[in-house]
């Protein structure tokens, strides 16, 4: 065998290894990001990304915290008793102020901007937190407490 089919065979060899040593790769990356989705969806199975409002009530009795998302005019027309009011615009800055050790329940006018206030919560690392559907509009609907003013 000459010295260049002698290089060529070990170039083989070499890119051979090299696809190898890739595939496993991404084998193993496959396998992680399988196990890190299953992980995620067994997390999200249990606790609920959104809740009714009788739930929100059942939870609040419980001693969840209730976190409201509003803007300050709409809290000082009505808003639930006990609960805290931080705008969903402030809510990334001032996300250390919440308890990460409680059950928080998001709450707005309607559900849309809780639920962006809840992923907005899940992305930064709390595991405890859901969106009431309906919102403050259902809440007052149905009869449940509210109080007015700051």
């Amino acid at each position: 065998m000459t010295k260049q089919a002698r290089r060529k065979v070990q170039q083989q060899k070499k890119n051979n290894s090299q696809l190898l040593w890739g595939i496993l790769a991404l084998l193993v990356l496959g396998v992680s990001a399988i196990w890190f989705v299953s992980q995620g969806a067994a997390g999200a199975d249990s606790y609920p990304l959104e809740i009714s409002v009788d739930e929100a009530v059942a939870k609040r009795d419980s001693g969840a915290f209730i976190l409201d998302v509003r803007q300050p005019e709409e809290w000082n027309e009505f808003h639930v008793p006990d609960s805290t009011l931080i705008p969903l615009g402030e809510l990334a800055a001032r996300a250390a102020e919440l308890p990460k050790d409680q059950e928080i329940v998001i709450v707005c006018r309607s559900g849309n901007r809780s639920a962006q206030a809840r992923d907005l919560l899940l992305g930064a690392g709390f595991t405890q937190v859901t969106s009431m559907a309906g919102g403050l509009t259902q809440w007052k609907a149905a009869g449940y407490p509210t109080v007015s003013g700051p």
